[in-house]
């Protein structure tokens, strides 16, 4: 299996100033090559570490929504990415094996990140994402 880079491969690189392209490495024959490599590159990778990336996505985006670091908070935004978050999970539950647990522990800590964050927090079972997984209630309360 070749690396997985998801960028154009070293020989699409160019300076763009001096060889006349517009500055990102592309030409009309190289992005075709670039493209059907990435193609070829991701036909190998098995599914469930596109599962595992995917939720890793899913919950990094809703962690930055619920105001992790810098960003503003956005519970309109972080609830559809837990609840899409959840989705996965659920359709993925067979077949996440050693990943299952931990992803399911961090869906947790967002479902409750967002309870916390929210003003007036959704009833048990009505969160983002408890129609997949049921209700979500922090162990200390």
């Amino acid at each position: 299996m070749t690396g997985n880079t998801y960028s154009p491969s070293d020989d699409a690189a160019g300076s763009g100033a001096d060889d006349g392209n517009p500055g990102d490495g592309r030409t009309a024959e190289n992005t075709s090559n670039s493209v059907d490599d990435n193609v070829r590159d991701l036909a190998d990778i098995p599914a469930i570490e596109v599962i595992t990336k995917a939720a890793f996505m899913l919950m990094s985006a809703a962690a930055e929504k619920l105001g992790a670091g810098e960003a503003d908070v956005d519970l309109d935004e972080a609830r559809r990415l837990i609840t899409a978050l959840a989705g996965l999970v659920d359709a993925a539950k067979p077949d996440l094996g050693i990943h299952a647990a931990p992803v399911r522990e961090a869906l947790k800590q967002l479902q409750l990140a967002f309870r916390d964050a929210s003003a007036y927090p959704d009833e048990p079972g009505e969160g983002p994402g408890e129609k997949y997984t049921g209700p979500v209630r922090d162990r200390r309360g």
